[in-house]
């Protein structure tokens, strides 16, 4: 639908009484979404039920590109645009690319956008997010696989990644509660859920990715900056070189660790 002024007013007033913040901002995507007053009312509805509005328009924009996601499937965040950014400084022509715990697929699909030739593979254990990365991965050239963690990656690619992408889950499973209710409510547990202390799946991701890494390969993990130290001292314990980058504009903090040598400059 085009922008009117009462309907904008009236979907604004709307997401205002159900506690949106950013309710002028959301008004516009859904009117833009919107193709007549009744898919409109729709619209507004589910938004103001406390789907999250990528859920709602089916879409999460990211690194400058619309990413499906699907109702169920955890939404791409803005701070993960830095590790997308620290990956792509990285990757060589022709990179092999590895993108784990992927979601909806965003985090591969855009470093194949952005860089360009790469062999993309996407997996995770959640099979609606395996459904919604095909969509994202699949027009640039990737494969998805449905597994947890490395098992359903082919075993050719061990010994071959350039570039392994981790937004693992990090959230201490006491914190969950204190997540905001479009997470908490509808979001899988399994992609915000990190264990006791959030790096459960982490340390999973790190011990085992010296084999799968190229040499001079890199292994880059999404953290807080409270955890980050932490994350860095697993890389170190499984023989990577780790540094620590972080965008306090996006409050972003990525662990860079090289396989077999020097971790190279760092980025913020």
């Amino acid at each position: 639908m085009a922008p009117g002024g009462r309907e904008f007013a009236g979907v604004v007033a709307t997401l205002r009484a159900a506690g949106c913040v950013f309710a002028e901002d959301e008004a516009a995507v859904l009117l833009a979404a919107a193709r007549t007053p009744g898919e409109l009312d729709a619209l507004t509805r589910r938004r103001g039920s406390g789907l999250p509005l990528e859920h709602v328009v089916g879409w999460a924009e990211f690194c400058g590109t619309r990413m499906a996601v699907d109702t169920g499937v955890f939404v791409p965040r803005r701070r993960t645009e830095f590790l997308v950014r620290q990956a792509a400084a990285l990757a060589p022509a022709g990179a092999v690319v590895v993108d784990l715990c992927c979601g909806s697929g965003a985090v591969g699909a855009a470093l194949a956008g952005a860089v360009g030739g790469v062999e993309l593979h996407a997996a995770d254990l959640d099979p609606a997010a395996v459904a919604c990365a095909r969509r994202n991965v699949g027009p640039v050239g990737g494969r998805v696989h449905h597994g947890d963690l490395y098992r359903p990656l082919p075993a050719g690619l061990r010994g071959r990644v350039d570039v392994l992408l981790a937004n693992a889950p990090y959230v201490p499973t006491g914190a969950l509660g204190l997540l905001p209710p479009e997470a908490r409510d509808h979001e899988p547990r399994v992609a915000l859920d990190g264990g006791a202390d959030g790096l459960d799946v982490q340390r999973r991701v790190v011990a085992e990715a010296a084999d799968w890494l190229a040499p001079g390969g890199h292994l880059l993990i999404e953290t807080s900056g409270r955890q980050a130290p932490d994350t860095a001292a697993a890389c170190r314990r499984h023989g990577l070189a780790p540094r620590v980058a972080s965008c306090p504009e996006l409050d972003a903090v990525v662990v860079v660790a090289a396989r077999g040598g020097h971790p190279g400059p760092g980025g913020h």
